[in-house]
């Protein structure tokens, strides 16, 4: 395509929105609209509309001092578009091999705009278990898969998780005890908590880890007593076989980062 014909082609709007997200992207403390202007050469109120669209649309928000900066919007649309069908794709072996050794149903798990949504799922291999649908939008401050997938990511971005999860006028924001939780399971590794919804059922949840050391995924088992099952494992063995798991899938997803535990 040569100048004449990428020219026709243009779309200025598009492309000076693409600027301002590419331009955000690369700093960590956000910058004001006069900042934006001036490292793109351009007028400062070329961009009023543009980063009012983009705030209201949620892809940017507005810090103290009236610096902007990205949300994680673009990362959850990220998290289910191909990146993450192919995780599931790389993980369905792995949870099936995990059900069948814990006896257990079990499900991986990712954030997209203020939630956990389950991308994939296996089912317990007997004839009853505890089971989340794929597609399903979960609450990032009272699931095990949201605490991990808090936890496992730096302090700055997990703060972006929580506001946009606290766009839901049901939700409400998390004291100081919710971030020492998240510190306990960064350091031990995993999350074991009694789930919030449904009696006799504790989430258990690892992170799977990408390169950059940040959490990709949770993986969870609702794990459930079997009174049925004398030589299933128990809690904490079903602990030991779902970390080795998260293990593994971390390094499918090309982490070599040692996770605790």
């Amino acid at each position: 395509m040569d100048a004449d014909e990428a020219d026709r082609y243009r779309a200025p709007a598009l492309d000076k929105g693409l600027d301002i997200l590419e331009l955000l992207a690369s700093v960590e403390e956000g910058l004001t609209q006069a900042e934006i202007a001036k490292r793109l050469d351009r007028s400062p109120n070329e961009f009023y509309r543009m980063l009012d669209r983009l705030v209201r649309r949620g892809y940017v928000t507005k810090l103290e001092g009236d610096r902007f900066t990205l949300t994680l919007k673009l990362f959850g649309l990220s998290q289910l578009h191909a990146p993450a069908r192919r995780l599931a794709s790389f993980a369905m072996p792995l949870m099936r091999d995990l059900a069948q050794r814990t006896r257990q149903a079990n499900h991986l798990v990712v954030f997209d705009r203020g939630s956990a949504v389950v991308i994939a799922q296996h089912e317990a291999p007997n004839y009853w278990g505890i089971s989340i649908r794929v597609g399903s939008h979960m609450s990032l401050l009272e699931t095990g898969s949201g605490h991990v997938l808090l936890a496992f990511r730096t302090d700055e971005e997990r703060e972006m998780m929580i506001a946009e999860h606290a766009r839901d006028p049901k939700a409400k924001r998390p004291g100081p005890e919710f971030y020492q939780r998240l510190s306990d399971i960064r350091e031990r590794g995993y999350e074991k908590m009694p789930s919030a919804q449904t009696a006799g059922v504790h989430n258990l949840s690892a992170p799977i880890l990408g390169p950059d050391g940040r959490v990709i995924a949770a993986l969870t088992c609702p794990y459930i007593g079997l009174v049925n099952a004398p030589d299933a494992p128990d809690i904490d063995g079903t602990i030991v076989m779902l970390q080795q798991a998260a293990r593994d899938l971390s390094l499918l997803a090309g982490s070599d980062v040692k996770i605790t535990g």
